[in-house]
């Protein structure tokens, strides 16, 4: 990753939409022409690996890291030892190849720069309020008492434009 790539959080509780805010902005990120890459935060156990394949395989008879790789893409899982913490978004980062923009969905603890996804009616309280790096907020409601800007939800072009302006470079 190049130092001069760009990094905006997508941050919000369960439920409050992130993941599909994403997905929509990922094309209309790339109709303004850039690159794009995500980062996501799993809460649980996960596989991207299906048993009868033969990374599964390699990974389960106790392989570090397995590359799979095809002419159409590839990709590499990283087993942690049992005593390993859990890598920092810092800390994964440098692993994605060079791009112009990385939306980093979950790792709402970090300190990285971050637009929140916030619904009043899930009843949780806003990031903003604690968080000083959330740097935006995207919500299908006013909040006329946020210190950061507001941006409807639902008007993907305007949220992915305020991602274009409050994305920071980040030295990677």
């Amino acid at each position: 990753m190049t130092t001069e790539t760009r990094l905006l959080g997508i941050a919000g509780w369960r439920g409050s939409g992130k993941t599909r805010l994403v997905r929509a902005l990922i094309p209309a990120l790339r109709e303004r022409g850039l690159r794009v890459a995500t980062i996501k935060h799993a809460h649980h156990a996960f596989d991207v690996d299906q048993p009868g394949k033969d990374s599964y395989a390699h990974r389960r008879a106790g392989a570090r890291e397995v590359l799979v790789s095809s002419a159409r893409r590839w990709a590499l899982m990283h087993e942690h030892a049992g005593d390993e913490p859990e890598p920092t978004l810092w800390e994964l980062l440098p692993k994605l190849s060079p791009v112009d923009l990385v939306l980093v969905e979950g790792f709402k603890h970090e300190s990285h720069p971050k637009l929140e996804v916030h619904r009043p009616s899930l009843g949780k309280p806003l990031l903003a309020a604690e968080d000083t790096s959330v740097l935006a907020i995207a919500s299908d409601a006013e909040i006329p008492d946020a210190r950061v800007p507001v941006v409807d939800l639902n008007d993907v072009d305007r949220v992915a434009a305020t991602v274009v302006a409050r994305a920071a470079f980040s030295s990677m």
